[in-house]
């Protein structure tokens, strides 16, 4: 079977058709990497990046930079943190994270020195997933989510031996350098027992469908998911017509997918009303899928309906 499902995916009819790789940008499994890998702009040449600079009557208005209202302010510890500090600013509410969770968190990251910041998900409106125990980031993380709960802010003072040790990251994170985060827990997300996986996609043989049809398989007794949040979800995708298994996220972490327009239709129509906890078949017709054409690299043909068999693990 070929994976064409990144770990974290945000769902469009684009990706759906066009990832063909298991990889995944280098960015998401470190939260400094953000800010280590931009470029510096005062090294480049104003006059080739600027297009008002060529001609001076060439006028534009600048668009300012969404801001997050989210984003909290981080107060620095009073005395340089020799082991971890977990400050709870917040408290959250749920099963607490434990090793082989998924948490999505917002962050925001400083030096411990001086409250200078280095890196933040607020600015990029997009919450970073953590796979406890997987090693994906630094100590003081690993050991600072154990035990967080949904809805929660905490801050992590994080001494150098917990953070990067004498590796200096960049001009902001130097050597043995002691950092604070504050952090915003959106969700918790139970790991996915593998053993769980539907081998059957619950509905009959489908040919020619010409909307969204649902079944539910399994009940849930969770939120339901709301039109402008984010579902955290594992799907096999099955063929309509002869009901063989092409695709999985069963191998791989849940995939996060926006409840909002401009996300790959019928996976949206289809989720509509779900509770977390749930299971359901989603029939779905080319023309809100993978189009007429269908996907010849995951073996789906053209105008063939898919279904999609979907378990809600979370919502934020």
């Amino acid at each position: 079977m070929t994976r064409v499902w990144t770990p974290i995916l945000i769902v469009s009819v684009l990706g759906l058709a066009a990832c063909g790789s298991d990889s995944s940008s280098s960015d998401s499994s470190d939260p400094v990497e953000d800010s280590t890998a931009a470029s510096d702009p005062a090294s480049s040449d104003p006059a080739s990046s600027d297009p008002a600079s060529s001609d001076p009557s060439n006028s534009f208005e600048e668009v300012p930079t969404p801001t997050n209202p989210d984003k909290p302010e981080v107060e620095i510890p009073a005395e340089p943190p020799t082991e971890l500090v977990i400050t709870v600013l917040e408290e959250g509410e749920g099963p607490e994270a434990a090793a082989g969770d998924t948490v999505i968190v917002d962050y925001v990251g400083v030096r411990s020195s001086d409250g200078v910041e280095f890196d933040n998900s607020y600015d990029r409106f997009e919450p970073f997933p953590v796979v406890l125990g997987s090693g994906s980031v630094i100590p003081g993380w690993e050991s600072g989510l154990v035990g967080a709960q949904a809805g929660a802010r905490i801050q992590l003072d994080i001494p150098s031996d917990l953070a990067y040790g004498a590796e200096a990251r960049s001009d902001i994170i130097g050597e043995n350098e002691d950092l604070t985060f504050v952090i915003d827990v959106r969700s918790v997300i139970a790991a996915s027992d593998p053993a769980n996986e539907p081998a059957e996609a619950g509905v009959p043989v489908t040919e020619g469908a010409t909307e969204v049809t649902t079944v539910d398989i399994t009940e849930g007794t969770g939120a339901t998911v709301e039109a402008d949040q984010t579902a955290v979800i594992q799907l096999v995708l099955f063929r309509g017509d002869n009901l063989v298994a092409i695709d999985s996220t069963w191998d791989g972490e849940p995939i996060q997918v926006p409840m909002s327009e401009g996300t790959f239709p019928g996976l949206l129509e289809g989720l509509e009303g779900m509770k977390v906890g749930g299971r359901r078949a989603i029939v779905i017709p080319p023309d809100k899928g993978f189009g007429p054409e269908g996907n010849p690299q995951m073996g789906l043909p053209a105008n063939t309906d898919v279904v999609m068999v979907v378990d809600l693990l979370g919502v934020y």
